[in-house]
């Protein structure tokens, strides 16, 4: 029932996209002012670099690009299959601000403004908050540390505060 879907019911032969869908799929037609560029792993260790369209929310139609790979390379030759005037009209991108990343965007979307994704901003944020109190509790620790040894030489009971 698969193979038989696959091979006549759903068209997938008559795909135009078959012929280099393992390499990367392209719909110039979702194209948008704000964009979200991020990789991904599907299976197998295997990443691929994806564009998507944020400013569509209805959920159809969002996906501009999947490209196996995150080479900036391989990712910015495809992506340079849009036209020029229409990757000109993207206004943001939102991307994690990786070199790779960053090379992409402003070789393939030169008037665009680049935004760092939330996530990785949270995630900065909290390891710093966490570096940050691990460095007071060892500043704590060291200070009672002292207290303890000032009290211990003339045989005052310490009291912690």
């Amino acid at each position: 029932m698969t193979s038989q879907y696959k091979g006549f019911i759903s068209a997938y032969r008559e795909w135009d996209l078959l012929d280099h869908a393992t390499e990367y799929v392209l719909f110039k037609q979702n194209i948008g002012p704000c964009l979200c560029i991020d990789e991904t792993s599907l299976s197998c260790g295997e990443l691929y670099t994806v564009v998507t369209n944020r400013a569509d929310r209805s959920g159809r139609g969002n996906l501009v690009a999947m490209i196996r790979g995150t080479k900036s390379e391989e990712v910015i030759k495809v992506l340079e299959m849009i036209h020029v005037s229409k990757r000109k009209t993207v206004k943001e991108v939102t991307l994690n601000f990786s070199p790779t990343m960053i090379r992409t965007v402003r070789t393939t979307f030169p008037n665009t403004t680049m935004t760092n994704d939330r996530f990785h901003v949270q995630k900065l944020f909290y390891e710093a908050i966490g570096e940050l109190r691990i460095t007071y509790r060892w500043m704590a620790r060291d200070l009672e540390n002292d207290e303890i040894q000032r009290c211990r030489e003339p045989g005052i009971e310490y009291v912690p505060f």
